[in-house]
């Protein structure tokens, strides 16, 4: 089947179904809970949506640990909401993109639980390991979650591995017999009609032969050894020519620790494209040193040269993806932005990144400026990175770093309103409210032009008008500058030009040569301005403004 490369066009929305809206009044976010919102999404401009997991789970990680890759969980509704949120995104013109998730799976899912007891054909469905000579661990690899990266078993009598949490066991994707199971799920989601994955650290399925010991001492031992490794591009392929090739669907990559070089082995639209788009995470680490618990203070000019080295190595021959905000990230106007000045700098964000060259995604709650949550002690967090989590700190320099930079600030219920528990719930909620929803929330920003909900909409509905932003060149101007952000996008026909102040601090803005503020179009600004009558303005905190040559 010939891939049209719909997404090109698109505008996406991530929902983690948790924390979205309950339906049914059990505190927990459903698929019940959606259906009631896909007006809301649609009025958005959305184009897709992308489910972070739906399946059955013992909910270790939040659902990243699949105990049945072939149903949806009960608390979400099941297979009969699914297919009603499906029926209803397809009626109005909108995507469904699914998580997959196979580099490992839940140690209650029946494949490990055959496996561990020796059961043909699951035997090897499964990394496992005897201990050394000496008793030791297999290798001396760390998990990304949980202490070292090996398991005992006492049923089976070795160890497993688990890059991630432990009750998270990776799978044996070098049996063939694994890769069988892959391509069944991926054509049993697509015969039900999704559109697409979204797939989690995908980049780590292949490991090194003999999983040797790490003699670097990174955050994490033993990276180098699974990430890209050794055969994950002909499984890719695999999956491509034996599934995926078969549908007009899409494919996105999780990838961590990726440069767009390596990106390209993946994403090259000439050969044979294993996946559509990457999901890449140097333009999150503008304050941070790979992780976002090694904090640095927050640097425009990284960002920058982050945003411009994807945008130039990518084009012409890959699609980028365009994201700020994630489930696997604190808030992002918490870390990029402005509290204070929360509205404004919620949008000069937006335009950032909404008119470069890719597809952009929005996280939920991110068209409303939500932010990062602050409770009072360590024990409140929920997410298990969170709570193992430089537990070496004091409590109060710990709890500092967790208010910074835990994944459960973006994971705490949407705010729809100032009803109690934002109107996330008739019942208890399974994770504490941020206690700002009553100024921070949808009901209070629909009838308000000057909400950030109707900015969101706005910048959406001007990118999808412009073809210079499907298909223009980017060019960054002032790239030594500490506090400015400008870009400009170009075709024969348009000339786009972003302007975008990350500081509060007043800026003298000078037009890059060839540029006339004058004679150009103010499509998009999140002050007030009048008649420009020169090409050089002072900025207001966090200022943005899009202009256009036609």
């Amino acid at each position: 089947m010939q891939h049209t490369r719909w997404y090109k066009d698109g505008v996406f929305y991530q929902i983690w179904p948790r924390s979205f809206l309950d339906g049914n009044g059990d505190g927990i976010g459903d698929l019940w809970g959606v259906c009631k919102k896909l007006d809301y999404l649609q009025s958005l401009g959305i184009d897709g949506v992308w489910f972070s997991p739906l399946y059955p789970s013992p909910g270790a990680d939040c659902g990243y640990d699949i105990a049945d890759y072939m149903d949806i969980a009960p608390e979400y509704g099941g297979m009969e909401a699914f297919r009603a949120v499906l029926d209803g995104l397809h009626r109005r013109g909108m995507r469904l993109i699914m998580d997959l998730v196979v580099n490992h799976t839940s140690d209650e899912h029946v494949w490990f639980q055959k496996s561990r007891r020796r059961i043909e054909p699951y035997t090897d469905y499964y990394i496992w390991r005897p201990a050394k000579p000496d008793g030791s661990l297999p290798n001396n690899w760390d998990s990304l979650f949980e202490g070292k990266a090996w398991a005992w078993d006492d049923l089976r009598q070795e160890y497993y591995l688990h890059l991630f949490a432990v009750k998270q066991p990776d799978l044996n994707m070098d049996n063939p017999r694994v890769r069988t199971e892959v391509k069944k799920i991926l054509k049993f989601w697509l015969d039900l009609g999704v559109d697409g994955f979204r797939e989690d650290v995908i980049t780590f399925i292949s490991k090194k032969p003999g999983l040797p010991d790490d003699r670097l001492s990174p955050a994490s031992r033993g990276i180098r050894h699974y990430n890209h490794g050794p055969r994950v591009h002909e499984y890719l392929q695999e999956f491509r020519r034996d599934v995926l090739e078969n549908y007009d669907c899409v494919t996105i990559a999780e990838a961590p620790l990726v440069s767009p070089g390596r990106a390209l082995e993946y994403v090259r639209e000439s050969g044979m494209n294993e996946i559509d788009m990457m999901i890449q995470f140097q333009t999150m680490c503008a304050d941070c040193l790979f992780t976002d618990y090694i904090p640095r203070p927050f640097s425009l000019r990284r960002l920058k040269r982050a945003f411009t080295r994807w945008q130039t190595a990518l084009d012409g021959q890959g699609w980028n993806l365009l994201y700020l905000e994630n489930h696997d990230h604190p808030r992002i106007i918490s870390r990029y932005g402005s509290e204070q000045y929360r509205v404004q700098s919620g949008k000069m964000l937006a335009v950032s990144y909404l008119f470069q060259k890719g597809t952009p995604f929005i996280y939920q709650g991110q068209e409303l400026g939500m932010t990062n949550w602050r409770p009072d002690s360590c024990e409140r967090y929920e997410d298990v990175q969170t709570r193992n989590a430089r537990r070496d700190l004091p409590e109060d320099k710990r709890l500092a770093l967790l208010h910074r930079a835990s994944r459960d600030s973006a994971r705490t219920p949407m705010q729809w309103s100032d009803a109690p528990n934002a109107g996330f719930t008739s019942g208890t909620p399974w994770f504490t409210v941020n206690p700002n929803y009553r100024e921070i929330n949808a009901a209070a920003q629909i009838s308000d032009p000057g909400s950030l909900l109707n900015f969101y909409r706005q910048a959406i509905a001007l990118r999808k008008s412009l073809a210079v932003v499907r298909c223009g060149s980017y060019r960054e101007y002032f790239r030594a500058s500490a506090r400015l952000y400008v870009y400009a996008r170009e075709t024969r026909e348009q000339r786009l030009l972003v302007i975008c102040s990350f500081t509060e601090k007043p800026v003298r803005f000078h037009a890059p040569a060839g540029f006339s503020l004058p004679d150009m179009k103010l499509l998009l600004s999140n002050y007030p301005v009048g008649r420009v009558t020169g090409s050089s303005f002072v900025t207001q905190p966090y200022e943005t403004r899009v202009y256009l040559y036609e």
